[in-house]
Protein backbone atom coordinates (compact mmCIF):
# COMPACT_ATOMS: atom_id res chain seq x y z
CA UNK A 1 0.00 0.00 0.00
CA UNK A 2 1.60 3.11 -1.38
CA UNK A 3 1.49 6.45 1.19
CA UNK A 4 -1.56 8.11 1.33
CA UNK A 5 0.40 11.48 1.24
CA UNK A 6 1.45 10.13 -2.43
CA UNK A 7 -1.69 8.70 -3.52
CA UNK A 8 -3.26 12.65 -2.44
CA UNK A 9 -0.11 14.42 -4.54
CA UNK A 10 -1.17 11.93 -7.26
CA UNK A 11 -4.68 13.57 -7.37
CA UNK A 12 -3.23 17.07 -6.92
CA UNK A 13 -1.51 16.59 -9.89
CA UNK A 14 -4.42 15.66 -11.61
CA UNK A 15 -6.33 18.78 -10.93
CA UNK A 16 -3.42 20.60 -11.84
CA UNK A 17 -3.06 19.12 -14.95
CA UNK A 18 -6.88 19.22 -16.23
CA UNK A 19 -6.74 22.83 -15.17
CA UNK A 20 -4.32 24.26 -17.60
CA UNK A 21 -4.77 21.24 -20.63
CA UNK A 22 -5.91 23.51 -22.64
CA UNK A 23 -3.82 26.19 -21.99
CA UNK A 24 -0.76 23.78 -22.21
CA UNK A 25 -1.67 22.56 -25.72
CA UNK A 26 -2.20 26.04 -26.78
CA UNK A 27 0.85 27.01 -26.01
CA UNK A 28 2.31 24.13 -26.86
CA UNK A 29 1.16 23.87 -31.00
CA UNK A 30 2.05 27.46 -30.52
CA UNK A 31 5.94 26.54 -30.01
CA UNK A 32 5.88 24.17 -32.55
CA UNK A 33 3.75 25.90 -35.60
CA UNK A 34 6.64 27.04 -38.00
CA UNK A 35 4.09 29.42 -39.70
CA UNK A 36 5.33 31.62 -36.83
CA UNK A 37 8.11 33.89 -35.89
CA UNK A 38 11.12 32.77 -34.02
CA UNK A 39 10.01 35.81 -31.49
CA UNK A 40 6.72 34.30 -31.02
CA UNK A 41 7.68 30.41 -30.91
CA UNK A 42 9.88 31.83 -28.32
CA UNK A 43 7.14 33.65 -26.45
CA UNK A 44 5.79 30.80 -26.17
CA UNK A 45 8.29 28.67 -25.11
CA UNK A 46 8.61 31.04 -22.28
CA UNK A 47 4.74 30.69 -21.17
CA UNK A 48 5.10 27.26 -21.34
CA UNK A 49 7.65 27.11 -18.78
CA UNK A 50 5.82 29.55 -16.56
CA UNK A 51 3.25 26.85 -16.73
CA UNK A 52 3.27 25.49 -13.01
CA UNK A 53 5.54 22.44 -13.30
CA UNK A 54 2.89 20.06 -11.84
CA UNK A 55 1.07 21.00 -14.99
CA UNK A 56 2.36 19.06 -17.19
CA UNK A 57 0.71 15.65 -18.19
CA UNK A 58 4.48 13.67 -18.41
CA UNK A 59 4.49 14.26 -14.39
CA UNK A 60 1.66 11.76 -13.98
CA UNK A 61 2.07 8.81 -12.47
CA UNK A 62 -0.11 5.49 -13.16
CA UNK A 63 -1.14 3.99 -10.46
CA UNK A 64 -3.40 1.21 -8.79
CA UNK A 65 -6.50 1.93 -7.94
CA UNK A 66 -6.73 -0.01 -5.00
CA UNK A 67 -3.37 -0.16 -3.49
CA UNK A 68 -2.10 3.16 -4.70
CA UNK A 69 1.20 1.20 -5.91
CA UNK A 70 2.85 2.70 -8.95
CA UNK A 71 4.53 -0.07 -10.76
CA UNK A 72 3.63 -2.86 -12.60
CA UNK A 73 -0.11 -0.89 -13.09
CA UNK A 74 -2.03 -2.33 -16.25
CA UNK A 75 -3.78 0.44 -18.26
CA UNK A 76 -7.10 -1.56 -19.23
CA UNK A 77 -8.07 -2.43 -15.46
CA UNK A 78 -6.07 0.17 -13.45
CA UNK A 79 -5.01 -2.15 -11.27
CA UNK A 80 -1.16 -3.38 -10.36
CA UNK A 81 -0.29 -6.91 -11.30
CA UNK A 82 -1.08 -8.48 -7.92
CA UNK A 83 -4.05 -7.21 -7.36
CA UNK A 84 -5.02 -8.20 -11.30
CA UNK A 85 -4.17 -11.69 -10.37
CA UNK A 86 -5.49 -11.63 -6.63
CA UNK A 87 -9.37 -10.70 -8.21
CA UNK A 88 -8.66 -12.60 -11.61
CA UNK A 89 -8.42 -15.81 -9.26
CA UNK A 90 -11.75 -14.98 -7.06
CA UNK A 91 -13.52 -14.35 -10.18
CA UNK A 92 -14.16 -10.55 -9.78
CA UNK A 93 -13.38 -9.47 -13.13
CA UNK A 94 -15.49 -10.78 -15.87
CA UNK A 95 -13.69 -12.35 -19.19
CA UNK A 96 -10.66 -13.22 -17.49
CA UNK A 97 -9.93 -16.38 -16.11
CA UNK A 98 -6.59 -18.44 -15.58
CA UNK A 99 -4.75 -20.25 -18.64
CA UNK A 100 -4.58 -23.56 -18.62
CA UNK A 101 -3.41 -25.46 -21.53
Amino acid sequence: MAKASLIQRELKRDKLVAKFAAKHAELKAASNDLKKTEEERAAARLALQKLPRNANPTRQRNRCEITGRPRGTFRQFGLARAKIRELAFNGDIPGVTKASW
